[in-house]
C-alpha cells in the first residue's frame, strides 16, 4: 500500500496558487485512475484506489501547509504505511516551471509542507518536486508561491498533469526513473528574441527589352556573317 500526499492549502482562495500544485497533481490522479470520491477524514480529505494492482491511499491535507505533517501522520498511522511507501507531491522553486523531479529523502529546503512532515515523520519519503520556477529575489517568494498560476502556463501545466497522472503506475512499480523519462514536461514559451534585420532580396534581373534583343541579333547576324567570308 502507497500514501500519496499532495500539499497545498484548503479553500477556493489558494486553489490556483502554484504552492496547490500538489493539491492538483493528486485530483488528477484520482480523477484518472477511478479512486472513490474525497471524504473528509485525518484532518484533509481522503481517497483510495488501486493502481497496478496495488492499493493507493491519496489525501490532501486541510491543515494549511505549515501543518501538514499533523494530517500525514495522522493517515499513515491509521493506514499503518510506513514513509518509505509515502510520494509527495509538492511545488519547486529550484526547477523551471514544467520540469519534474523525483527525490527520496533529503532537506526540505525551506518548504514548510516537507518541513512538517518531517518533524513529524522523518525525512525518508519520496518526494516529486514539480517546478514552479523562482521569482529571481528572495523577498519575492511568497507572492509568487501564493499567486496564482498565468493564463500561460496553461501550455506546460495541463500536459504535465496529464503525463504525470498517465505515468502513476510507475511510481507504484518504484520506477522512478521510468516515471521520469514518461512524464517529459513542457518548457514554457520565452519571449521570441527579435529577428536580425535581413539584407535586401536582391532584384530578379530584368528581361533583356526587345531593343536589346534586336540588338543581340544583330550582332549574331554580323558574327556570323564574317564567318562566312
Amino acid at each position: 500500500m502507497l500514501l500519496f500526499v499532495g500539499l497545498g492549502n484548503p479553500g477556493p482562495d489558494y486553489a490556483l496558487n502554484r504552492h496547490n500544485i500538489g493539491f492538483m497533481a493528486v485530483d488528477v490522479i484520482v480523477r484518472r485512475h477511478s479512486f472513490s470520491p474525497w471524504r473528509a477524514k485525518f484532518h484533509g480529505e481522503v481517497s483510495e484506489g488501486t493502481i497496478g494492482g496495488e492499493k493507493v491511499v491519496a489525501l490532501k491535507p486541510m491543515t494549511y501547509m505549515n501543518d501538514s505533517g499533523r494530517s500525514v501522520a495522522a493517515c499513515a498511522t491509521f493506514y499503518k504505511i510506513e514513509p518509505k511507501d509515502f510520494v509527495v507531491f509538492h511545488d519547486e522553486l529550484d526547477l523551471d516551471p514544467g520540469r519534474l523531479k523525483v527525490k527520496i529523502g533529503g532537506g526540505h529546503a525551506g518548504h514548510n509542507g516537507l518541513r512538517s512532515i518531517q518533524t513529524h515523520l522523518g525525512p525518508d519519503f519520496r518526494r516529486v518536486r514539480m517546478g514552479i520556477g523562482h521569482p529571481g529575489a528572495k523577498e519575492r517568494v511568497t507572492g509568487w508561491v501564493l499567486g496564482n498560476f498565468a493564463k500561460v502556463d496553461r501550455d506546460w501545466l495541463i500536459p504535465l498533469l496529464d503525463d504525470l497522472a498517465a505515468a502513476a503506475p510507475k511510481l507504484v512499480e518504484r520506477d522512478d526513473v521510468g516515471f521520469m523519462n514518461l512524464v517529459s514536461g513542457v518548457k514554457p514559451q520565452t519571449e521570441a528574441k527579435p529577428e536580425k534585420p535581413r539584407p535586401p532580396t536582391p532584384a530578379a534581373p530584368v528581361g533583356p527589352t526587345e531593343t536589346a534583343k534586336n540588338a543581340m541579333a544583330e550582332t549574331l547576324r554580323r558574327l556570323l556573317a564574317q564567318k562566312k567570308r
